[in-house]
């Protein structure tokens, strides 16, 4: 039996094998060296780097991005951008070759608007068709065209920047074709005057078709334009003295309102996107 050891087992053993000691003390100048931990650099979750913008974008991979800015092809809010690594935040204006683009995946929305609500994505303007879809995706989609607060019909929704291109180009952009219901019979003559053009205050108004609706009377017409409002409905018929009681858009190019109700949306198919891309 140890010296440092009774009989009952009161004394304990020194040394290393004391696991039970519930503290440590360390002579000032032999505490065991710590590591300091590396600073970790704080990274903004609102910021994406332009490389991976641009991939998710659907351009092209992150290889082929990084090409793409040293040489010049990617600018950032009017900024050339070559440096690699380069962070920008999802609210700038990233351009691709001249292209704006956008790092999410592409949404195609189309609505069957009701009355009363403002084609706008703006706020304080009331009930606007951004309340109508603002479940069909978290994608950040704008109204293409304009249909007014108390006009109906197909109203369609895109973050894609080369679709609503389409839309800008009165000459060959897509066309809508609307029904319009007028206050009195539309004469005959100036069922001419529209079918050929005719200037308001030197500027050409012209439409690129017009029909009376089969089966119904002669204050109701189909009238297909390419431009992106139906401002030029109102100026043609205040010109020509007529009042439009009611306008619908009741087709976009190949699109139309079948199976969709009134106030309701649905996504495109994809057949049906890659049409419209080829319009």
């Amino acid at each position: 039996m140890s010296k440092h050891q009774d009989s009952k087992g009161k004394g304990k053993p020194l040394g290393k094998g004391n696991a039970s000691s519930k503290t440590k003390s360390f002579v000032k100048g032999n505490a065991p060296f710590k590591k300091k931990a590396k600073q970790q650099k704080s990274s903004n979750p609102d910021e994406i780097r332009l490389n991976k913008y641009i991939a998710n974008s659907g351009m092209c991979s992150r290889r082929e991005a990084d090409e793409n800015i040293a040489i010049g092809l990617v600018s950032v809010n009017g900024t050339i951008i070559t440096e690699m690594g380069y962070k920008v935040k999802r609210t700038d204006e990233v351009r691709f070759d001249g292209r704006r683009i956008t790092p999410e995946a592409k949404a195609y929305v189309l609505l069957n608007k009701p009355k009363g609500f403002a084609t706008t994505n703006a706020e304080g303007k009331g009930r606007t068709v951004m309340d109508l879809v603002a479940n069909a995706t978290s994608a950040n989609i704008k109204p293409i065209g304009r249909l007014g607060r108390n006009s109906l019909g197909l109203l369609l929704f895109t973050n894609d920047e080369i679709i609503a291109q389409k839309f800008t180009n009165s000459k060959n952009g897509v066309a809508r074709l609307f029904q319009v219901e007028l206050d009195k019979n539309l004469k005959f003559e100036d069922f001419k005057k529209i079918q050929e053009g005719f200037k308001v205050e030197g500027k050409l108004v012209a439409v690129d078709e017009i029909s009376y609706i089969q089966g119904e009377s002669k204050n109701q017409v189909g009238i297909k334009i390419k431009n992106t409002g139906n401002t030029i409905l109102r100026t043609i018929f205040d010109t020509l003295n007529y009042d439009i009681v009611k306008i619908d858009c009741v087709s976009i190019g190949h699109l139309t309102k079948k199976d969709i109700p009134r106030g309701h949306w649905k996504h495109l198919t994809e057949q049906e996107v890659n049409t419209l891309k080829m319009l």
